[in-house]
């Protein structure tokens, strides 16, 4: 009786870590959440762009927006391209204000939920084909980021920092509030 009851109980454990069951994911440490959260920041940049300049001409630009879940974006500076590189060339600022935006993902370390404020410089080339390379600098005096990231998410806050990034194709490091940060986009 014992050896059905002891074989019932294995069985139902293992019926239950197969196919619906998701995996524990590990433990997300300090490192983690900060990668996490510059890779919202440079994500919000991205579509802030995306939403104000793309398929516009080039030239100056100086675009206001709503930020698709809250705050307003600003973006403005030049932009130019060359269509057989497959480049924009930027020199930009973006002001964020409560500039809300989140993403979703099966890798627990591309979730978040996040809100940003800050100024931030951008300068450098983005690629739009793979015959050139993104290569961009990044640079906030003073960024503030809240909410949450990872999946399950943890609740992230860092404020009036310095964020300084370097984008090198699709690989991210620098600095966030003087702390080493870096992650493959």
């Amino acid at each position: 009786m014992k050896r059905a009851g002891l074989l019932a109980a294995v069985l139902l454990v293992l019926g239950c870590s197969e196919g619906g069951a998701r995996p524990v994911a590990p433990v997300c440490e300090a490192a983690c959440r900060e990668d996490i959260a510059v890779r919202g920041v440079r994500e919000t940049l991205k579509l802030v762009f995306n939403l104000a300049l793309q398929g516009k001409p080039v030239g100056a630009h100086d675009e206001t927006l709503a930020c698709p879940l809250g705050g307003t974006a600003r973006v403005f500076g030049t932009a130019t391209s060359n269509a057989e590189q497959g480049s924009t060339f930027v020199t930009l600022a973006y002001e964020l204000t409560d500039c809300a935006y989140s993403q979703q993902d099966d890798e627990p370390e591309e979730a978040y939920a996040i809100v940003t404020t800050g100024v931030f410089e951008q300068e450098g080339t983005l690629a739009v084909q793979p015959s050139s390379t993104t290569a961009l600098r990044i640079e906030s005096t003073a960024v503030s980021v809240r909410g949450t990231v990872y999946d399950p998410a943890v609740p992230y806050e860092a404020s009036a920092c310095a964020l300084r990034l370097v984008q090198n194709g699709s690989l991210l490091s620098g600095t966030l509030c003087e702390r080493p940060v870096g992650l493959d986009l």
